[in-house]
């Protein structure tokens, strides 16, 4: 099985470097690294979460063959939704789609946290809880994460759901933190329109990045549910 992470805005592969330790042997762990950091940090930066994910599911296909497992937080959910999309109309369709932290594809966008000044934007996201406190106080790493920070918070905001998508198959699990101020918990049952899989709503202590805590629990509980959807696929007359 192949787990691919898709990062949140302002995210990168080393993001989530620390899921590796806490793989069975049998998972191989695959991070995308957005093009405008690390070592992709020279090349310009794709404000098209479409064509972020044409790009990645041509990567993964490239790919010796393997069960794939898609988990996308925030920017990366919608992210993961159309490399989902992406990866079925190839023919070759996840195994689970697995989003964190975001709105369904129909209510994402909009926003216009983009425009603010760099103290405002800056603000903003430590707010949120994503950025440790000696990365915030440093004015230098500021200067150098701002850029691709308000990239991203772009790409997101200027999200356009395709037009009659077709429906994923496969069973999308939707994850809550527990109080995130950017997510209304009330929308998330949309998400279960993208496929006609089994589709459920798991939440969890954090906030807007739960993903970050308790990160062994969390695997345990994804690679759980794709064995109770398999154990029910092969149930079924």
């Amino acid at each position: 099985m192949r787990l691919v992470c898709l990062p949140h805005a302002g995210g990168s592969a080393a993001s989530y470097a620390g899921l590796s330790a806490e793989l069975p042997q049998q998972v191989e762990l695959v991070v995308a690294q957005y093009p405008g950091r690390g070592d992709r940090y020279a090349e310009p930066a794709v404000e098209d979460i479409s064509r972020m994910a044409a790009q990645i599911s041509a990567e993964l296909l490239a790919l010796e063959p393997a069960p794939v497992v898609l988990f996308g937080h925030s920017l990366g959910a919608l992210v993961g939704y159309e490399t989902a999309l992406a990866l079925h109309r190839s023919g070759v369709p996840p195994l689970q789609l697995v989003i964190s932290a975001s709105p369904p594809p129909r209510l994402a966008g909009g926003g216009d946290t983009h425009l603010r000044d760099d103290d405002e934007l800056w603000s903003i996201v430590c707010g949120f809880g994503g950025v440790e406190p000696e990365i915030a106080a440093d004015t230098d790493l500021r200067s150098v994460l701002l850029p691709t920070l308000r990239s991203d918070v772009r790409t997101n905001e200027l999200y356009q759901p395709p037009v009659a998508p077709p429906s994923l198959d496969c069973p999308v699990l939707c994850y809550h933190g527990i109080g995130d101020p950017l997510v209304d918990e009330q929308q998330l049952a949309e998400w279960g329109d993208v496929t006609t899989g089994p589709f459920s709503v798991r939440r969890r202590a954090g906030g807007h990045f739960h993903v970050f805590q308790d990160v062994g629990g969390l695997i345990d509980e994804v690679l759980a549910e794709i064995s109770v959807d398999a154990h029910r696929r092969r149930s079924l007359p």
